[in-house]
C-alpha cells in the first residue's frame, strides 16, 4: 500500500503488473495478499487522505486553543481545508483526468476503502465539536458525517459527475449551513 501510495505521488498510473515488480513478488501473489487494483488504488488513496487529514488537523490544533480565525467550529474549518486540499491533489486529479469511471467508483463506493474512512473521520470531527460544545444533533452523528461527504464529494467531483466546474466556495456555504443547523451551532 505504501509503494503504491508512492507511485501515485511520483504521478504515475497504479499498475499492478509494474506494482507487483517493483515489490519483487508476483502478481498473482499480490492480488491474493491486497486484492484487485481497484482495492490497492483505494487503500492508497484512502492512507494518502488520512495523512493528509491528520496534518490538517494538526495544523489547526496548533493554532492558540486550536482557534478558528473566522471563529468556525473545527470541524467545518478542517473539513474544508481538507476539500480544499483533496481539489488540488494530484494522485486524485489525475486518476480522475485519467480514469473518471475507475476514479469516482474508488472514490464513492460506500463499501470502498475510501469513503468509509472519510465518513469515519468526519464521524469523529463532528463529534468532538459536539463533546466540546455540548450541541445535541437532530440525527446520529454518523448520518452527519455521511451527508456532508456525500455532499462534498457531489461538489468536489462535479466536474466528472455533472460537467460543472467545482466550486468549494459554495460547497463550504452549503455544508456549514447543514451542519450548524443539525448541530444546532449558530457561528458559522
Amino acid at each position: 500500500m505504501r509503494h503504491a501510495a508512492r507511485m501515485l505521488l511520483e504521478g504515475r498510473r497504479l499498475d499492478t503488473s509494474t506494482l507487483a515488480a517493483e515489490l519483487g513478488i508476483a502478481r498473482a501473489t499480490l492480488f491474493r495478499r491486497a486484492g484487485n487494483r481497484d482495492a490497492i488504488l483505494g487503500e492508497a488513496l484512502a492512507h494518502l487522505g488520512s495523512r493528509t487529514l491528520a496534518a490538517i488537523e494538526a495544523e489547526h490544533d496548533a493554532r492558540p486553543e486550536g482557534a478558528d480565525p473566522a471563529g468556525r467550529l473545527r470541524s467545518l474549518a478542517v473539513s474544508e481545508s481538507f476539500r480544499w486540499a483533496l481539489s488540488t491533489a494530484v494522485p486524485i486529479r489525475r486518476l480522475l483526468d485519467e480514469e473518471p469511471t475507475t476514479g469516482i467508483r474508488v472514490l464513492t463506493d460506500p463499501r470502498g476503502r475510501v469513503q468509509p474512512r472519510v465518513v469515519e473521520a468526519y464521524t469523529a470531527l463532528f463529534q468532538h465539536d459536539v463533546d466540546r460544545h455540548g450541541f445535541v444533533p437532530q440525527v446520529p452523528v454518523p448520518l452527519l458525517a455521511l451527508a456532508v461527504v456525500r455532499l462534498g464529494e457531489s461538489f468536489l467531483y462535479s466536474d466528472v459527475l455533472a460537467s460543472r466546474a467545482p466550486d468549494l466556495k459554495a460547497a463550504t456555504t452549503v455544508i456549514d449551513a447543514l451542519v450548524l443547523s443539525v448541530l444546532g451551532g449558530e457561528g458559522g
